[in-house]
C-alpha cells in the first residue's frame, strides 16, 4: 500500500479545530516559520495574523526564545511535577510571586487553559470542603 502525502493523511485522519468534519476547509503545508512569515510547501510565503493562536507573539524561530529551550532541553526535557520541583519551575515563580501582593502568593502551573479552568473548578470546590462547607459545589459560568 502506497503511503499517502501529508496533505492526503491530514484530510483523511486529522480533524481540525474549528473546523467542519463534513466540509473542511482546505489546509496547506508549512514546511518553515520565521518571524511572522510562514512557508508554505509549494515555497508561498503567508503572514500569519494570528500568531499562532496568540502562542508566537515574539514570532516563529525568535533567536533568544530558541536559544532558552536549547539550553534547557540539554538540562530536563521536562519533570513530572506532582511531589517534585526544578530550578525554572521555582525561578518564574519567584518573579510572579514578586509582582503581586499579598494574598496572592501562591503559584499553580497549568500547560493549558483547560486544565487551568478545571482546576480551579476543582480549587474551589476543595476550598469550601476545607471550610466545612461541602454542599457548595453548584458553578455559574458566563
Amino acid at each position: 500500500m502506497q503511503e499517502l502525502n501529508n496533505l492526503s493523511f491530514d484530510a483523511k485522519h486529522i480533524w481540525h479545530p474549528y473546523s467542519s468534519i463534513a466540509k473542511p476547509s482546505p489546509i496547506h503545508e508549512v514546511v518553515s516559520a520565521k518571524g511572522v512569515r510562514l512557508t508554505l510547501k509549494d515555497g508561498r510565503e503567508i503572514i500569519d495574523g494570528m500568531s499562532s493562536w496568540w502562542s508566537t507573539i515574539h514570532g516563529y524561530n525568535h533567536p533568544r526564545l530558541n536559544e532558552a529551550a536549547k539550553l534547557q532541553i540539554d538540562q530536563i526535557s521536562h519533570v513530572m511535577f506532582g511531589g517534585l520541583t526544578h530550578p525554572p519551575a521555582v525561578e518564574l515563580a519567584r518573579k510572579l510571586v514578586n509582582m503581586t501582593a499579598e494574598p496572592l502568593q501562591k503559584v499553580f502551573f497549568s500547560d493549558s487553559g483547560s486544565i487551568a479552568v478545571e482546576v480551579a473548578i476543582k480549587m474551589a470546590i476543595q476550598y469550601w470542603f476545607a471550610q466545612g462547607e461541602p454542599n457548595k459545589q453548584r458553578l455559574l459560568t458566563v
